[in-house]
């Protein structure tokens, strides 16, 4: 599988803390070996045809979906991404 961000997870990775920003970077890299990781807690959003969401941390989600043979990384974020996923 490839991997490929959005303009909208662009922006919202400037906004993180360097911190977050690092624990990002690292669970995108699990993602992209593993993306059934337990410790990612991936889980299809409910209400959205082909939306998913993984978790960085206690706080911060990033959403996905799935094109072909690429995940499509949408936004990350605390869970108000969740609500324009």
């Amino acid at each position: 599988m490839e991997i490929r961000f959005t303009r909208s997870f662009e922006r919202d990775y400037r906004e993180l803390p360097k911190a977050l920003q690092s624990a990002v970077d690292k669970k995108l890299l699990l993602f992209l070996g593993n993306s059934k990781h337990p410790s990612l807690r991936v889980k299809k959003m409910e209400g959205y045809a082909n939306i998913w969401e993984g978790r960085v941390s206690k706080g911060c989600r990033f959403t996905f979906c799935i094109i072909d043979a690429t995940y499509v990384i949408r936004r990350v974020g605390t869970h108000d991404v969740l609500r324009k996923p």
